[in-house]
């Protein structure tokens, strides 16, 4: 292999090792603005697209431990590395490719599971991480919240009897007059 060859190999494996995950997509048959707007779509979610030969994509496989990943490597291929969110980058992705029908989701493979296209299309289907940890937050405060509501109840039913007993008072009053 030519050592312009081994620097450009070499550069893959350091942006996917880099990463948290890798999306391949197939670009064929995007135009340049298109491809443009994906690279400025993905940089709001820390990531970045690179084409890559899918020689080079199954030495990185191989060289990562990866599945076979030869049902996925025809055509035009380019991977998604980055750290951001997984399940955004997945939203992303999904929306990029609905709008461009050229493009389509080959795979990915988030912390060392392979996942189909299928499995892409279900990820992006997920909340981000902000709102998954607003909904663990609120199932752990959850417990809480009915603690202090029943230590509250005699104390809320003293009042509301103080309650009943001055309207009751307030009527006879009125009553009366």
């Amino acid at each position: 292999m030519r050592i312009e060859k081994i620097s450009i190999l070499n550069e893959v494996i350091d942006r996917v090792k880099a990463s948290d995950f890798c999306f391949v997509l197939n670009y064929g048959g995007l135009k340049v603005g298109q491809f443009t707007a994906l690279r400025q779509l993905l940089a709001k979610h820390q990531s970045r697209v690179m084409v890559v030969k899918n020689t080079y994509l199954a030495k990185v496989a191989k060289e990562m431990g990866w599945d076979d990943l030869s049902a996925i490597l025809t055509g035009p291929t380019a991977v998604i590395t980055g750290t951001g969110d997984v399940a955004e980058v997945a939203k992303a992705l999904t929306e990029f490719v609905k709008k461009n029908d050229k493009a389509a989701v080959k795979g990915a493979n988030v912390e060392q599971a392979m996942l189909s296209a299928a499995d892409v299309e279900e990820l992006s289907k997920l909340p981000s991480k902000d709102a998954m940890r607003g909904i663990l937050l609120a199932t752990l405060m959850a417990p809480a919240t009915s603690f202090v509501r029943v230590l509250n109840a005699p104390l809320l039913n003293v009042l509301y009897a103080l309650k009943a007993y001055e309207d009751k008072k307030n009527e006879e009053n009125g009553s009366a007059a």
